[in-house]
């Protein structure tokens, strides 16, 4: 019990902290999220993207074996939440919105921070992996599906290309592929707006919590919920397992698995217009149960589970 109280303190407490500034802002200054959230989708991510790709530094091997789980991972609990899905009869832009708030986990302003209070720096390494990758599938995957809700797929398709976040990762990859060393000119505007993605993407978290009701469907809710906080830490250990992840990887894939649905399915879900209350309703409910399954789960992993 102790240890629960100390991982809920010490490592979970301060997200939420600056995640009240936000809700109180929203509250009180009436502080428009739309806005917010666009400033984040169009120059914030994409500059966090770049910036994690062309930093950072792992071997081959446990690079390889992190993006290959995530890549499983995304495809497996998005299959689940398909088959979930039948039953409830959804139209297109509701099983849209249902998708991508099971598939996508809020590794990065959340899970990323979590993370480093838990378990050190060099988890944190394997953890922006895991983060970096699930932005790829977001900023891809993850809007093709939300553009589908409102389009057909060759459309949404399309749609891809005016996404901010897709030429970054393209960058990253040039900057990679040629080596080449950006200078400081150019690398520390980059950086300061990387810097700014997380705290604004939780000050936008804080805001859809003040903006959040009773959800229409609860039901649906709650399945999701059950799906993004219960079924998808069990799929991440048994994944990391087949996969022969161990160690502080084994860690840093298993915790970010384990993560609420991701604020920026907020943000696709008003860019697309895909049931973005009900988006809200699972973001607000799987972040506030969250704190006591992420701690249990840490609470196992520290204990050499």
């Amino acid at each position: 019990m102790s240890l629960l109280l100390s991982i809920l303190a010490q490592d979970i407490l301060p997200i939420f902290v600056v995640a009240a500034v936000g809700f109180v802002l929203a509250r009180t200054l009436r502080v428009d999220v739309r806005s917010l959230s666009r400033v984040t989708f169009n120059a914030l991510a994409p500059c966090l993207v770049f910036n994690l790709l062309v930093t950072s530094r792992l071997s081959s091997d446990e690079f390889g074996r992190i993006v290959l789980f995530t890549l499983a991972f995304v495809t497996t609990i998005g299959l689940v939440a398909r088959v979930v899905a039948i039953p409830f009869r959804l139209d297109r832009p509701l099983l849209a919105a249902f998708l991508i708030v099971v598939m996508f986990s809020n590794a990065g302003n959340y899970g990323l921070s979590v993370i480093l209070f838990a378990f050190g720096r060099e988890v944190l390494a394997r953890a922006a992996v895991y983060f970096v990758t699930s932005a790829l599938l977001m900023y891809t995957l993850g809007i093709l599906v939300a553009s589908t809700g409102r389009r057909s797929l060759a459309l949404a398709a399309r749609g891809l290309l005016k996404v901010p976040a897709v030429w970054g990762v393209v960058a990253a990859g040039l900057v990679i592929g040629s080596g080449m060393t950006l200078p400081p000119g150019v690398l520390r505007p980059v950086e300061v707006l990387s810097g700014a993605a997380i705290p604004t993407m939780l000050l936008v978290l804080g805001m859809q919590i003040e903006r959040g009701s009773w959800p229409e469907r609860p039901g649906l809710v709650a399945a999701a919920s059950v799906l993004a906080l219960g079924v998808a830490p069990v799929l991440g250990w048994l994944i990391a397992g087949a996969l022969g992840i161990e160690g502080i990887a084994r860690q840093a894939v298993i915790v970010e698995s384990a993560m609420p649905s991701a604020v920026i399915t907020t943000i696709l879900a008003l860019e697309f217009d895909v049931a973005p209350s009900f988006v809200t309703s699972v973001v607000v409910v799987t972040t506030l149960l969250s704190p006591f399954t992420v701690a249990a789960l840490i609470a196992l992993l520290k204990s050499g589970l």
